[in-house]
């Protein structure tokens, strides 16, 4: 199940959450609000996200790109986490208290698998931002025409929708690079927990390619410098964007490294990362976030 959105009279962005794998009560929660590193400002009560009111179109179908990055569809055995992650999420479901963990960086099928995985391991809502605009605006050409004549309206339905999430809690969210762009988008982000997932620029392009490959009938492209081509300049155009985000991705509050945690597993291959490995580091960051936060509540009290 997804979600449905719709740009009402006002310009506003409404959306309905739909739960992932599970059906969620529909009542009041508490969640914390978080600023810097996950540290807690105050408690305040949210609406639970199925009282939202719907309206407009149903979910279309999204393309199987995202900014250029190829987003793949897990089946349901799939998006199984393993006992390792669900055991993990367990362990720190109390101390999170349904904290909403943003996920930035680059979007990639890692990324997007992770955040579906990070979701029904702690039985949270997930939601893709970028998806959520698209939604909205009526498709994904419609939403690239829509920034192309409008940019400052596009950017105020990207700020728009990061409001809306950072008002509830319990999401997981792959976040766009528009919510790390801009003070009013990363204010927002200090709302939940926000992780930055970090994949190598290479395999990135690997994946384009890999999506993008010409078919069979054109084999004697695949047999010609093709690839390297577009390989150099798919590395061009990301090391550019990724020089122009780095700002905004660095002022997550953790960052997991796919080159690190294959370095930590012993992997030669970098592919050999599933998002089960990924997740559970992770949760582990998560882990160590609430606890420095549970010492400085400590620390804060009286005597």
């Amino acid at each position: 199940m997804g979600t449905r959105a719709a740009i009402t009279p006002a310009g506003a962005l409404l959306f309905s959450p739909r739960p992932l794998s599970y059906s969620n009560s529909s009542h009041s929660v508490t969640s914390p609000s978080v600023k810097s590193s996950g540290f807690p400002l105050s408690q305040r009560t949210i609406r639970s996200p199925r009282k939202l009111v719907l309206i407009g179109r149903p979910q279309s179908r999204r393309s199987s790109r995202a900014h250029g990055l190829s987003s793949s569809k897990m089946s349901i055995a799939e998006l199984e986490p393993s006992l390792v992650v669900k055991k993990k999420a367990s362990e720190i479901s109390d101390e999170l208290k349904g904290t909403s963990i943003f996920l930035v960086g680059i979007n990639c099928a890692m990324k997007t698998n992770l955040g579906k995985l990070l979701a029904d391991a702690l039985r949270y809502y997930y939601f893709d931002s970028d998806n959520l605009i698209e939604q909205a605006a009526g498709g994904e050409s419609a939403a690239k025409s829509f920034k192309e004549k409008d940019e400052k309206g596009f950017h105020e339905s990207e700020t728009e929708v990061l409001k809306q999430l950072s008002s509830m809690g319990r999401l997981v969210v792959c976040a766009g690079d528009g919510a790390v762009q801009g003070s009013t988008n990363l204010a927002y982000l200090r709302y939940g927990i926000s992780i930055w997932i970090e994949v190598p620029l290479d395999l990135l392009a690997n994946e384009i390619l890999k999506t993008d490959a010409p078919s069979t009938n054109e084999q004697p492209i695949l047999e010609s410098n093709y690839f390297s081509e577009v390989h150099a300049q798919l590395l061009e155009e990301l090391s550019k964007r990724y020089n122009e985000m780095k700002g905004g991705y660095g002022t997550a509050d953790a960052v997991v490294s796919l080159q690190r945690v294959a370095s930590q597993l012993g992997y030669e291959d970098l592919n050999s990362v599933t998002p089960e490995d990924m997740a559970v580091e992770v949760l582990k960051e998560i882990e160590k976030l609430t606890k420095v936060k549970k010492m400085m509540e400590a620390a804060a009290r009286p005597f």
